[in-house]
Parts: structure tokens; sequence; C-alpha cells
């Protein structure tokens, strides 16, 4: 499958992330300089081309005519969070290595899930979450077997 540059589907429709960030050049030097993302814009929004999917980064403000009465704003504390990214990955360990030697700061190190899968999360500049995840041998052959 050839994924598009640019997060504009051809038919149907793809799934972004959109963070509202503290600081958009921050943000972008994380997710491009530690998780390898490419940039296709720079800020307003910033938007990054993440492996097979895409991080848009903007800053905070105020409502607007089709979404009157929301205001977006970074995470206020970074001990309460209602979603994250989920990266799956094919080496955990690798993986940790590499975005910790770039300036990663993880929560644990990798650790198993009950035989399920090994994971580790960590944060982005403004607290966001990012589950990183390997699945076992065990959890791959029940997906395989649809359920």
């Amino acid at each position: 499958m050839d994924l598009p540059t640019a997060p504009v589907p051809a038919s149907g429709f793809l799934v972004t992330h959109f963070l509202t960030v503290a600081d958009q050049v921050r943000s972008r030097e994380f997710y491009v300089g530690v998780l390898g993302g490419t940039a296709l814009t720079s800020d307003s929004p910033c938007v990054i081309k993440l492996a097979n999917s895409w991080v848009i980064l903007n800053g905070g403000g105020g409502s607007t005519p089709d979404k009157p009465d929301v205001t977006l704003q970074p995470p206020s504390g970074t001990n309460q969070v209602s979603s994250f990214l989920n990266l799956r990955v094919a080496d955990i360990q690798s993986c940790y290595d590499d975005w910790t030697a770039k300036g990663a700061e993880f929560i644990t190190e990798p650790l198993d899930n009950h035989g399920w899968e090994t994971r580790c999360y960590m944060r982005d500049p403004d607290g966001y979450i990012i589950e990183v995840g390997q699945a076992s041998p065990k959890m791959i052959a029940l997906l395989s077997q649809g359920g």
C-alpha cells in the first residue's frame, strides 16, 4: 500500500492524532528527532508523518464557529490522562534503547504485560503519554484467528 505524502485520503478516511501543545518547535523536535517523523509543515499546525500515520501539533486556543464552547489546551498535569498515542513496534527493546539515547523519557523500561505484550510508556515534551508496545506470539496468534 502506498501512503500519501500528506494526510489527505484519496477515498474513505485515515486517522491522525491531534495534540494541543505549548511549544510547537519543541514538540516538532521530539516527534522528528526522537521518533523519526518527517515534518510536512513547520507550525500552525505542524503536520508530521510518523511511520504510517500522522500527528498534528498545534497551539491551544479558544472556540471556533465549528466547535463553539470548546477550547484547546495542553495537559495541565502529567499523571491524569484521558487518551494517549499508542505505537506498536516490531522490536521494543531496540526502540527503547534508540529513543532513550535520543532523549526520550520513559516511565519504566519495557515490561511484560501478562504474556500478551511487552510495553512501556514515555512522555512527550507536553506530558502526553505514548505507549510503546510489542505483541507477544500469544497475542499475534489470537489476532490472526480473529479474536
